[in-house]
């Protein structure tokens, strides 16, 4: 099942399964997708990364996949992926007395009221629809009212994902305070630490599938490391600007164009779904997809009107433990006045 790749049908209604011989040998690399399916000739056609010599190993770049869904789906741990990343699901509980508001605000930027999400190995940690539902979760009754009916309402929606123009001092300080304590008590839930992990390889007694796992796990701790360091900063830094009574920055209308999709006129390929993607949450493949299909047109990688793309990005989650959540939640609740439902 793993070798199966979907395909469309020949008039390209729809997907079907299909093997590629060949082209499913060539081993993974740093680059851009760069394989499309033709439905004019019926073929896969993939461009080569590099100038390759004879003789020389041919890559290619199976998409923005973290270590976890390559080890999970590919059997492999990618050295200095510069995708990584740990997934992380975020919601605004249904108790919140302000939920009504918070899930008005963010249908209006387009962002679930739950949904799963990734602090990244790269900085900023976090992306720009991350940033704007944090903000949207740590607004206060006034603030979210100035994003419902105060003057400008629609553009300041418009700005909730930039980081140049926070809500307020206070609430960017509730949002990396929040960040901070979530990415703190995910690294708590590992069973060793950074320290004894790093030991454990360079013993160099483990099997090859136990260095994966050991690897895998020490990454994702790295990651969430990066996480609280970044988000304390960031916490820190707010936290001074409010104090010097720093004013809040203001923006234009050409500010806001950033969120527009500037590549509305071109014609949309179908991007095609790995198998290991059947088993994720409508809602959540639905936001996956609408994120690959943007990050494809952004830069470029439409191979035009009869071409397919593949290589969409996988998500997976593992939920904590009830008690865990239920703990986590009322932590927070002490510093947002907000209660959450956080799942990594």
């Amino acid at each position: 099942m793993t070798r199966q790749n979907q395909i469309p049908t020949e008039d390209g209604s729809r997907v079907t399964l299909a093997l590629i011989p060949l082209w499913d040998m060539c081993n993974h690399t740093n680059g851009l997708i760069t394989t499309g399916y033709n439905l004019e000739d019926d073929r896969c056609e993939c461009v080569a990364l590099q100038e390759f010599k004879a003789g020389e190993q041919i890559y290619i770049f199976y998409g923005t996949r973290s270590n976890a869904e390559f080890v999970i789906h590919n059997g492999f741990f990618f050295e200095n992926n510069a995708h990584d990343r740990v997934k992380i699901k975020l919601g605004v509980s249904k108790s919140d007395r302000l939920y009504a508001m918070k899930a008005e605000v963010l249908a209006r930027a387009g962002i679930p009221t739950s949904s799963v999400f990734a602090l990244h190995v790269t900085e900023p940690p976090i992306s720009a629809q991350l940033l704007a539902f944090l903000r949207v979760f740590c607004m206060s009754e006034e603030e979210l009212k100035e994003h419902l009916i105060g003057e400008h309402a629609i553009d300041k929606i418009f700005t909730l994902g930039n980081s140049e123009f926070p809500v307020s001092w206070d609430n960017e300080i509730k949002l990396w305070t929040f960040l901070e304590a979530r990415a703190s008590l995910l690294l708590k839930t590992y069973r060793t630490t950074i320290e004894e992990d790093k030991h454990l390889l360079e013993q160099g007694n483990l099997s090859l599938h136990a260095v994966m796992a050991v690897k895998l796990r020490l990454v994702e701790k790295e990651i969430l490391e990066k996480a609280v360091k970044s988000a304390s900063d960031n916490r820190k830094l707010y936290s001074k600007r409010l104090e010097d009574g720093d004013p809040l920055p203001k923006y234009e209308e050409s500010n806001i164009a950033f969120l527009e999709n500037t590549a509305s006129d071109s014609k949309l390929p179908l991007v095609l779904r790995n198998l290991d993607e059947e088993d994720m949450e409508p809602a959540e493949l639905k936001i996956q997809e609408a994120l690959t299909i943007s990050e494809f047109t952004e830069n470029g990688y439409v191979n035009g009107k009869d071409s397919l793309l593949n290589g969409t990005k996988s998500e997976s989650a593992t939920v904590l433990p009830e008690e865990e959540a239920t703990k986590d939640a009322k932590e927070i609740s002490a510093e947002c006045t907000d209660t959450a439902k956080v799942q990594l």
